[in-house]
């Protein structure tokens, strides 16, 4: 089955409006012209050509994404603000037969040797579209197609191109859409951008339980999000880490707000120190908060952690979702004792075709049908995963290996601190020591100091594992998917 059909099957002819907003589309308006669309997009560059996406989370967007996936074409959403160099390599490797782009963008990127089609261009062809037939032929084997690929950074600096097939897209939204318990009833504000996994798996799930979706594409002015959560009545909210530290840490008023409709909170996209959990959980005590893990490599999600279980299991990640199976294993594939650290791995139809164009790559991730996800964890007694760093982040200080997470966790509990992050530097005597980046609350300035810190790390930690370079920064800059920019103003070093 094709994947647009397995979103729409239910509700291609439901009235209701799947989109709510400052734009608006019921579900059988928005089947109808993601329809017409695919079929105009057969006709003009038949199937299985890649084409790319640039534009803000907007209806042009998820249009213009649904069809290219129903007609048998190869979807490539990209980041909006790419920079001019990624685009190139981006383009160049996958040749793109149309590029969907909207007009601000169309100036900033070098779109001009390639066939683009901006919002104008498609509302002048909309009569033509909508007069012409809809006739889309799903071509052979579409479940095990590629629907689409998602660019992410790579460890060589270059993005790597993650295929992900219609097989996947199924497997992945039911299963979320399952441990949820989605209905119709649903309303999520979406934050999360659609070239990101994490949003892309919101407008996915909500299609296919029925449910509908706000756009909000200014997270950084607080005050539309909580008025989007509270006019709209919303359901549902996700987030990166960063999303619930500026929530908690950088406005009072979205903690002394009542949200009667929200149901429920997800966070993924990277761990959460559970300080900040706690303090959601605190504030609103009626949402249920869902701990998350996934990669980009298996289309959004790989765990949960049930939110009835989060006191019991604090830390963990959870246990894999419906369909996948989770091991935590040694360099021979062996599964680890509990306590003991090792890789996780993972199996399930949610697991990517591969990386595009690059079958190095693909033989280290995927071997004998299991994902190799680089993340380091633990196993308990129970088969409940505990992450403790990236195989890549973990850093050497004197012959011994330290998880800047676990260091991170310590210094977050500071409630003057809104975010903090750890990394190793060269040094000529200890051969690598460590350096805490801190972001401080508004307002905080001279009573929270790198003495301060030390002697609260000190509490926790072996001397070791104390930083000996503070570096204090006025805000945590975010790309669009949330992840922190680490490139921004210093204020000082103490």
């Amino acid at each position: 089955m094709n994947a647009f059909d397995y979103l729409f099957e239910k509700t291609f002819s439901s009235e209701k409006n799947f989109l709510e907003g400052n734009e608006t589309i019921s579900f059988r308006e928005l089947y109808n012209s993601s329809l017409q669309l695919a079929s105009w997009l057969t006709k003009e560059i038949g199937t299985g050509k890649n084409v790319i996406i640039l534009s803000a989370n907007n209806l042009f967007f998820i249009k213009s994404y649904l069809a290219v996936i129903k007609s048998g074409n190869i979807c490539i959403p990209l980041d909006p603000n790419i920079e001019r160099d990624n685009f190139s390599y981006i383009a160049g490797l996958t040749q793109p037969a149309i590029i969907f782009i909207t007009r601000d963008i169309e100036k900033k990127v070098p779109v001009q040797e390639y066939r683009c089609v901006t919002p104008d261009i498609l509302l002048q062809a909309q009569q033509i579209i909508m007069e012409e037939k809809t006739d889309v032929k799903d071509p052979e084997n579409v479940p095990d197609a590629c629907a689409e690929i998602i660019f992410t950074s790579g460890s060589t600096g270059k993005p790597k191109g993650v295929m992900i097939s219609h097989r996947n897209l199924i497997a992945n939204t039911g299963s979320i859409v399952e441990y949820l318990e989605l209905t119709e009833k649903d309303r999520m504000l979406v934050v999360l951008p659609f070239y990101y996994c994490y949003g892309l798996s919101l407008l996915h799930t909500h299609l296919r339980a029925g449910g509908s979706i706000v756009l909000n594409n200014s997270f950084m002015f607080l005050g539309t999000v909580i008025g989007n959560l509270k006019n709209y009545e919303c359901t549902g909210f996700a987030g990166v880490p960063s999303h619930f530290q500026i929530l908690l840490r950088m406005s009072d008023t979205f903690r002394n707000t009542s949200f009667p409709s929200l149901r429920y909170v997800t966070q993924a996209g990277g761990k959460l120190a559970t300080v900040f959990i706690d303090e959601f959980r605190q504030a609103f005590p009626e949402v249920r908060f869902f701990v998350m893990y996934g990669q980009t490599e298996a289309t959004a999600r790989l765990s949960y952690l049930p939110p009835e279980q989060y006191e019991t299991r604090k830390g963990s990640m959870g246990k894999g979702i419906p369909g996948v199976e989770l091991r935590v294993v040694d360099s021979l594939g062996e599964n680890v004792k509990p306590g003991e650290t090792g890789e996780v791995i993972a199996k399930g139809d949610n697991i990517m075709l591969g990386y595009y164009a690059d079958a190095e790559s693909t033989s280290r991730a995927l071997r004998n049908g299991w994902l190799w996800t680089g993340d380091l964890g633990e196993i308990d007694q129970d088969g409940f995963i505990y992450l403790t760093a990236r195989k890549n982040e973990i850093i050497k200080v004197r012959g011994k290996r330290i998880s800047p997470k676990e260091i991170e966790s310590v210094i977050l509990h500071l409630p003057e601190v809104v975010d903090c992050s750890v990394e190793g530097f060269d040094d000529l005597i200890e051969g690598e020591s460590l350096k805490a980046t801190i972001v401080l609350k508004d307002g905080i300035n001279d009573s929270i100091t790198a003495d301060v810190i030390k002697r609260h790390c000190a509490r926790s930690l072996a001397p070791f594992k104390i930083p000996s370079v503070f570096e204090f920064r006025r805000n945590i800059t975010m790309s669009p998917t949330g992840k922190k920019i680490r490139k921004v103003e210093k204020i000082n070093e103490k």
